[in-house]
This record gives C-alpha cells, structure tokens and sequence, in this order.
C-alpha cells in the first residue's frame, strides 16, 4: 500500500554532493535556460519550446500537485541548479510510478544524476511505498541507459520508432526498477 500523502510533502533530500529540494519559481529561469539547450532537447525529446513564463507558472505550481513529486537537484556547496526531475503518473492500487530526470549540459557525466536518481528511488520505495517505478529512454542516449542500469533499471521493452527526431524515427527503451528485495514475484 502507498502512501499518498508522501507526495504532497515535497521533501528535500540530501546527498553526498547535491540536494533535492522542491521545484519552486526560483528555479525558473535556470531550469528555462537548460531547456533552450539544443543537447538537452535532444536527450529529452522535447519539441515544445518552453517560454519562460510556461516554466514559471509550472514551477509556481508544482508544491500544490498532491499526485506527484517534482524536484530540483541544487549543488549542495553552491546551491546552484544542476537540473530536475520528476515522481509522477502514480498508480497507487499498482504501486507503480513513472520517473523522468533532465541535468543541465554542464552537470552531465559527473554522477550527479545517477546521485539524484538514488535519492528519489529511496524516497519512492521507502516514503511512498512503490513497488515498481519506470522510465523511458531514447535508443541513441546510451550513456544515459548505462547510468539508470547502474541504479538498478532493466531495460522491459522497446517501443519502435515512437519519436521522430531530427528527420528520423527512433526507439524508445522502455526500462523499469522494482522495490529492493521484493523480486519480480
């Protein structure tokens, strides 16, 4: 059984080297600026084009979202932003949530999403009380595969040419992580 209300608390929670602390206006017009990032469009699939004041309208209002969890990941010496991610789609009779991450250009390949991943995992499993939490994934980000892998996601399916990017079709790789020491069983 999960606990619903886990997800209206908006928690901080801290790590060796970042924080997650809860998506606020604050964080609007960094979060803006990773968005306009032609790479970080690219590992993410994003076709919207984000304006600044979508963004902080969806900031403002992400602490009174009772149905879901959207952090942001601050360096824990600077405060600075290093990305966001997100707890969401949460299926409570299945105990099963969806997780998406997104790190500014210069936060990638230092460990700090694989950091933040952990650190929603443990809130997601132990606070919330998920048993399974998935995530998807284009086929030309493996380095982002090997990083979720580290965190414990298999990869479960593929679902072929589901996104259209630069001119071509792509696969997207479906993988999940189910709660430590329940098994698939």
């Amino acid at each position: 059984m999960i606990d619903a209300t886990a997800l209206a608390e908006k928690p901080v929670l801290t790590g060796s080297r970042i924080r997650l602390v809860p998506l606020a206006i604050r964080h609007a017009a960094a979060f803006h600026a990773a968005c306009q990032d032609p790479e970080t469009r690219r590992l993410t699939g994003t076709h919207h084009d984000f304006t600044l004041a979508e963004l902080e309208a969806w900031c403002a209002g992400s602490a009174g979202r009772a149905d879901r969890l959207d952090l942001a990941i601050e360096d824990r010496e600077s405060g600075d932003f290093l990305g966001e991610l997100a707890l969401s789609q949460i299926d409570p009779p299945n105990a099963h949530g969806s997780f998406r991450i997104a790190l500014v250009p210069e936060a990638t390949g230092r460990g700090v999403g694989s950091e933040a991943t952990r650190l929603l995992l443990g809130y997601a499993f132990d606070r919330v009380g998920l048993h399974r939490v998935q995530l998807e994934v284009y086929d030309y980000n493996p380095r982002a595969r090997r990083a979720y892998e580290k965190c414990g996601f298999e990869v479960e399916g593929r679902m072929r040419e589901a996104l259209f990017w630069d001119g071509a079709w792509h696969d997207v790789l479906v993988m999940a992580v189910l709660r430590p020491g329940r098994g698939a069983g």
